[in-house]
């Protein structure tokens, strides 16, 4: 039986320059043991910029998710451009504040991004854990 998934209500807003604060909300050890563990200041201020760039780049982009209930920003998500099996391909990634997890939200923003991405007609394949063509 497949499993009931419950409708979140999220949205996702390109990353500002004054998302700074979220990124360092999302910089605990809970949420980045599995890579490494949190990055130093210096660090996250790099990422940030990195953040905000991106888009102007043309390379990918980043978003804030928002918790439409209450407007409170819990995660983020993003896809940026890498090669795969010779090919250009988004490979995506995400994080929701701890406190969020587990209520749908990241598989609600990453639907949202997932149509971002398709609407660009860029490139065929997005990765994650899993495979995902967008065409």
């Amino acid at each position: 039986m497949p499993k009931e998934t419950k409708q979140v209500d999220v949205r996702i807003e390109p990353w500002k320059d004054t998302d700074l604060e979220l990124l360092f909300r999302l910089n605990v050890p809970e949420m980045l043991d599995h890579l490494g563990g949190p990055e130093t200041e210096e660090q996250v201020h790099r990422r940030h910029q990195r953040y905000v760039k991106i888009t102007g780049n043309e390379t990918g982009k980043m978003y804030k998710i928002v918790r439409l209930s209450d407007l409170e920003p819990v995660g983020n998500i993003g896809y940026w451009e890498r090669v795969w099996e010779g090919e250009t391909v988004y490979e995506i990634g995400w994080g929701v504040l701890p406190e969020y997890q587990g209520l749908g939200i990241a598989s609600a923003a990453t639907k949202a991004a997932i149509a971002c991405a398709q609407a660009e007609n860029k490139h065929r394949f997005l990765l994650s854990e899993e495979n995902i063509v967008l065409d």
